[in-house]
């Protein structure tokens, strides 16, 4: 199989991952935090080393805010509603700054707490398929709390620079960042970008196992709990606690999660440019590629993500993708992509068939993904 869906999941994993994994679930599973016995100190300081290593590789102020989570969704959920949280009161009614070029997992939340009347919502518009740092710093007004973007579009591979934004907002409107699809492809820093919360997927550009992600929380955000539960520190305390992390780690940390995390990261260090240079690259072959073919129309421009999205003139994305699949053994997606509103500014509101890389993916596969697309192009003219 030719498996270009690393957008939605990471197909491969580097052994160093693999094999941690495998130690982490073999022989006797101890609970880090729980008990005082051998096996659970050691584990403790796994996962101490997991936020270390995570705080050092996006520039954090510190492990103890990072927190670990059952995916990039957890993360943003415990952002957007603890956002709310801790500033309603402030104003009789909060406002937040959103994109269009938003996934459900940033979207539904914040459309959920407009329905309750407790925030009210701005989307601010893609311009021919790029959201402008100064449109997102137009949107906001004087109840403005929070910017939440996506660092990198599911869609596309489209990029917003955190940076860029923070340098326009107010200083007292924190930044909330999806970087679901950029954390791993491109250097995010979130100290030098000003990100108040980055919401980190570790299953796709991070080469940990599904089931990972963290939330990282700069010093002036602090929300409060989603999940209520046990956290090993206070149990004679009703709340939770009110340092972090135990604050908004309610239950058992998976240590496989954590361990990949971990091994992740120590993949990366090193490679990191050089896996976004091959990733930018071989989606420029496919760019270029897919621009040649008759029937097709592309929406992506070259890009370190490893995403180039296109539709068929005649055919829909899910058709076509099942073709790939059924006929050439090639895995792509097609659909929405769980960003609806990206898809109606872009004009294809039944979807894009999506091809995304990793540094695994070879320009042999890339050719013989294009000659696919050209033929199946050619069957339905």
């Amino acid at each position: 199989m030719i498996y270009f869906d690393n957008a939605a999941t990471g197909g491969r994993k580097p052994y160093a991952v693999q094999r941690a994994v495998r130690a982490a679930t073999e022989g006797c599973c101890g609970n880090p935090g729980r008990s005082g016995h051998a096996l659970a100190l050691a584990l403790a300081q796994d996962v101490l080393r997991t936020r270390r290593l995570l705080a050092r590789f996006f520039n954090a102020p510190d492990p103890e805010r990072v927190i670990f989570t059952q995916n990039c969704t957890h993360a943003l959920n415990l952002a957007i509603h603890g956002l709310c949280a801790q500033k309603r009161g402030t104003s009789p009614e909060i406002h937040v700054v959103s994109t269009v070029a938003e996934h459900n997992s940033v979207l539904r939340p914040l459309f959920a707490l407009e329905r309750q009347g407790k925030i009210s919502l701005t989307l601010v518009q893609a311009e021919r398929g790029v959201v402008s740092p100064r449109n997102i710093a137009a949107a906001v007004r004087e109840n403005t709390v929070a910017a939440v973007f996506t660092l990198a579009s599911n869609v596309t591979g489209m990029t917003i620079d955190p940076a860029a934004v923070r340098a326009l907002l107010p200083d007292d409107v924190l930044a909330i960042c999806d970087g679901a699809q950029a954390c791993g492809h491109i250097p995010v820093d979130l100290r030098g970008a000003g990100i108040d919360a980055l919401a980190v997927a570790g299953h796709k550009g991070m080469c940990g196992i599904q089931g990972s992600g963290a939330l990282l929380l700069s010093e002036r955000f602090s929300p409060p709990p989603l999940l209520y539960g046990g956290t090993g520190s206070e149990s004679a305390n009703p709340d939770m606690p009110l340092f972090y992390p135990d604050r908004l780690e309610a239950g058992t940390i998976s240590c496989p999660a954590a361990a990949s995390l971990a091994e992740g990261v120590l993949h990366l260090l090193p490679r990191q440019e050089k896996i976004a240079a091959h990733l930018k690259k071989l989606t420029g072959v496919l760019v270029n590629g897919l621009k040649e073919i008759e029937g097709i129309a592309v929406y992506s421009r070259p890009n370190p993500c490893g995403i180039a999205a296109f539709a068929c003139d005649n055919l829909q994305s899910e058709f076509f993708a099942q073709r790939l699949s059924d006929e050439y053994d090639i895995a792509v997606r097609g659909g929405l992509h769980c960003a609806p509103k990206m898809h109606e500014a872009l004009g294809t509101k039944e979807g894009l068939v999506r091809a995304s890389l990793s540094e695994y993916s070879t320009r042999a596969e890339a050719e013989l993904f294009l000659r696919a697309v050209r033929e199946i192009s050619a069957s339905v003219r």
